[in-house]
């Protein structure tokens, strides 16, 4: 049985928090859409190309930029027309009064609606607001959100007009959404600023009443979060480790003493933890 009250507690001591989050936490929201909503959502591009979600259809490899970018701005488009989900809302209020700090490596900008401090933010593997050159060619990102939504206005048949496919700037070479998929992936200064930020904020509190609050960190990419994570549990007396997860719940037989497992999604946990 799930002892929230300890739970909180442990969150309530702790001197400092830092949020990992995974895809089950935007899962849990009700972002991340499955093959059935999906189907409602996107119907032209399930019957012209297959697709049967909003993962794996990233991945689609497309004969042309017009519909590689048509594509594109329909998923970016969603996601950012999502206003703050309950989900993260109660996820910041449950630590807005605490010394927190996020490393995400969700791209769909989640943490900044719900009011989480942009400069505490880590969105380690990038952002969909973003695009850049895909050849890496410079290490500058451009918003894209504007020209997302001239492309939604003047899609026609799963195709966008060729003048709105962008282009770098520098080298000509076609843009790239801006997610680490490959050895191109950008790292600008604002990703180094907070990539320091948040190395320092384990510096500063790795010999205090640490809380690693792990929320839907599976094994797409586990040396990011679930493992260094463990480590630091491991490693660092006062380190506590929180670990929420309905398909990848397990932990290393060494720290054992020092976490909780939490077998649930982690919609259903932060509402447990609020009702108390």
């Amino acid at each position: 049985m799930i002892d929230y009250l300890k739970i909180k507690e442990v969150i309530e001591d702790a001197d400092a928090i830092v949020i990992g989050a995974g895809a089950g936490l935007s899962t849990a929201a009700g972002i991340n859409y499955g093959e059935k909503d999906f189907k409602d959502k996107f119907p032209e591009l399930v019957e012209k190309y297959g697709m049967t979600d909003m993962y794996t259809s990233s991945f689609y490899k497309f004969k042309t930029e017009e519909e590689r970018w048509s594509y594109w701005a329909k998923h970016i488009n969603y996601l950012y027309n999502v206003k703050a989900t309950q989900c993260y809302k109660n996820l910041y209020e449950l630590v807005k009064n605490k010394n927190y700090f996020v490393i995400t490596t969700n791209v769909d900008g989640q943490f900044l609606k719900a009011g989480f401090d942009k400069e505490r933010v880590f969105e380690v593997q990038g952002s969909l607001s973003k695009i850049q050159c895909s050849v890496g060619c410079h290490n500058i990102l451009y918003n894209d959100l504007e020209l997302v939504d001239k492309m939604i206005k003047q899609d026609k048949n799963c195709k966008i007009p060729s003048y709105l496919v962008p282009y770098c700037p520098r080298c000509g070479e076609s843009m790239e959404v801006n997610l680490r998929k490959d050895a191109f992936f950008v790292e600008d200064k604002n990703w180094h600023m907070l990539n320091n930020r948040y190395e320092k904020f384990i510096e500063n509190n790795k010999n205090k009443k640490l809380v690693l609050l792990e929320l839907g960190v599976g094994f797409n990419t586990p040396g990011i979060i679930r493992f260094p994570f463990e480590t630091m549990t491991l490693k660092y007396k006062d380190v506590y480790l929180i670990r929420v997860n309905n398909k990848f719940c397990d932990l290393a037989y060494e720290i054992q003493d020092k976490a909780i497992l939490v077998n649930d999604d982690c919609n259903k946990f932060l509402n447990n933890i609020l009702e108390i």
